[in-house]
């Protein structure tokens, strides 16, 4: 599913409202005061019910004669979905939401990795050493590390030809840009050694070097979380 992209009163209502869910600020099974609502956010019926819509399509919401709107069971949320992993990131990076991204891409990358190895072509190539080279022009911008960081990945995952696989990118990048900000936005080693690592693997056609590249690639990326979460030392 496309990522949610409105703006403006009816995309703000949107995101009120999914992260009050997601805070669990609004219990699942709890009716929502449609009334209510439209007062305290203050806007129109239409713009509350076009919102609703929105969560409904994410699995967040459903509406039921006599029961009115209320929210579904977690269970039922859609969580794979790019704007639910990026609004649960915006209430604040929560770790065990850091270490389940970390448990997605240790299955994924590893095997995506693995498969590049045997299936990459020159475009392939081309496209992950384009990212590695905007990589290396992207020191001291965090910014442009996540761009660039983001366009390996995303080349990683289009070098398996498996599209299924290139479909994992709209949860893989939501995560993983959120991640980034974090990890680019403090003191952290140069990444492109570890991704070089796997491009060159790739190259070679060695599908268990690939692997390993990608897994020494990951444990990095645990590394420098780690960094933040550590607790900062007296002065």
């Amino acid at each position: 599913m496309a990522n949610y992209a409105g703006r403006g009163v009816h995309g703000q209502t949107v995101e009120v409202i999914a992260r009050r869910i997601l805070a669990g600020d609004v219990a699942e099974g709890e009716t929502l005061n449609l009334g209510a609502l439209q007062e305290e956010l203050d806007v129109s019926l239409t713009v509350l019910r076009e919102a609703l819509k929105v969560l409904s399509a994410k699995g967040m919401v459903d509406a039921r004669q006599k029961r009115g709107t209320f929210v579904r069971p977690r269970a039922d949320w859609h969580l794979l979905d790019g704007d639910v992993i990026r609004w649960q990131f915006e209430e604040g990076a929560d770790p065990r939401l850091l270490d389940k991204l970390h448990e997605v891409r240790s299955i994924i990358e590893p095997a995506a990795a693995r498969l590049a190895a045997i299936r990459a072509v020159d475009e392939d190539f081309s496209a992950l050493e384009q990212a590695l080279e905007e990589m290396i022009e992207a020191r001291g911008n965090p910014a442009a590390s996540v761009a660039a960081d983001l366009a390996f990945h995303r080349a990683l995952l289009n070098a398996t030809h498996n599209d299924l696989l290139v479909r994992m990118e709209v949860v893989m990048e939501t995560g993983l840009a959120e991640r980034d900000r974090l990890v680019h936005g403090g003191a952290h080693d140069d990444p492109v050694p570890s991704h070089r690592a796997v491009v060159d693997a790739i190259r070679s056609r060695n599908e268990s070097a690939a692997e390993a590249a990608m897994r020494g690639l990951l444990a990095k990326a645990v590394r420098d979380v780690e960094k933040i979460r550590a607790p900062k030392g007296p002065r």
